[in-house]
């Protein structure tokens, strides 16, 4: 597994902005995904956007399209993954997860929102959208 670090998040007005950034000093290979996970209480995690490791390609979740927009970066072996999160609005409250897809998957659009297939997770933070 690797070992994720999750920092960003708070609270913020709906209209506003955070990001969150997840750090990995593990080794990562090209196929290996890293992305963000919500959950509220009482429902399962929901996949909000990920990031292929060798060629970028993402994942966007359906509501966050025009608003979030994922990245990452490799400085001195250490791979972050930000998600710059716009326009925020109270739906977007949640715990979000770091995780990351180390598996081999046919489609990267088909199964970067799925929980089940990543299997290295952060602790979670905290994201608190209110007036």
């Amino acid at each position: 597994q690797l070992h994720l670090v999750e920092s960003g998040g708070g609270w913020e007005q709906p209209g506003g902005s955070l990001t969150l950034s997840c750090t990995t000093t593990d080794f990562v290979l090209d196929h290996y995904a890293i992305g963000w996970f919500r959950q509220v209480p009482g429902n399962e995690r929901e996949g909000v956007s990920a990031i292929r490791i060798g060629d970028n390609a993402t994942y966007l979740l359906d509501s966050a399209k025009g608003r979030f927009t994922i990245s990452k970066d490799n400085v001195n072996a250490k791979t972050t993954v930000n998600l710059q999160m716009n326009l925020l609005k109270p739906e977007d409250t949640g715990v979000y997860y770091c995780a990351a897809q180390r598996i081999h998957v046919p489609n990267f659009a088909n199964y970067a929102g799925l929980a089940e297939y990543f299997d290295s997770w952060g602790q979670g933070i905290q994201v608190t959208v209110s007036l």
